[in-house]
């Protein structure tokens, strides 16, 4: 979740869904896990968040998997992946400091040799920036992975596959090959 922190927040109050793409800060609070958001306060999604679970969505590596890479000749192409799914409830954050150190708490994450520069903005500034978005936090209730892996191929399969998306060019290939070695099935 921290290594993808663009996740996807989906909401699905009164039967009409509703998806964003936000940065998100994963946290530990205890034996608890929190996700940090915030959106533009325009995007009408947030005003959804108040009776039903929400779904928070991290995608990892992705990639194609094209139907040469098999031994056998009788296959078809897939998409192999990996990602995770936080379900909970939010919680708005209201007071100003804590929405203030939750933005700290995203720069500090994401761009850290800017954390000085964020602390120096001026006071108007920041106010404005708070105004204009909405933060909240989702208490983490289940998650679940989810991943294919061709993990229904057999041992061999899988390390042909693995050395395929190792030669991509696609950073996302490479570590989905890795992840993919790291999961091999048994022999």
């Amino acid at each position: 979740m921290r290594a993808n922190g663009f996740a996807l927040l989906v909401t699905g109050t009164g039967g009409e869904l509703q998806a964003s793409h936000l940065p998100a800060v994963v946290a530990e609070r205890g034996e608890s896990v929190v996700v940090e958001l915030h959106m533009a306060k325009s995007n009408p999604q947030w005003r959804e968040f108040f009776d039903d679970d929400v779904l928070v969505v991290f995608s990892g590596p992705h990639a194609f998997v094209s139907a040469r890479w098999y031994e056998q000749s009788e296959r078809v192409p897939t998409w192999n992946y990996a990602a995770v799914h936080a379900y909970g409830r939010v919680r708005m954050i209201e007071d100003r400091a804590e929405r203030m150190a939750a933005q700290a708490r995203l720069v500090e994450t994401y761009d850290p040799e800017w954390s000085a520069g964020f602390r120096q903005l001026s006071p108007g500034y920041l106010r404005g920036m708070l105004e204009g978005i909405v933060n909240f936090e989702v208490s983490v209730t289940r998650l679940e992975t989810r991943w294919k892996l061709s993990q229904n191929k057999g041992r061999s399969e899988q390390q042909r596959i693995a050395a395929e998306l190792d030669r991509s060019a696609q950073d996302s290939a490479r570590e989905l090959a890795a992840l993919t070695r790291r999961h091999l099935v048994p022999e």
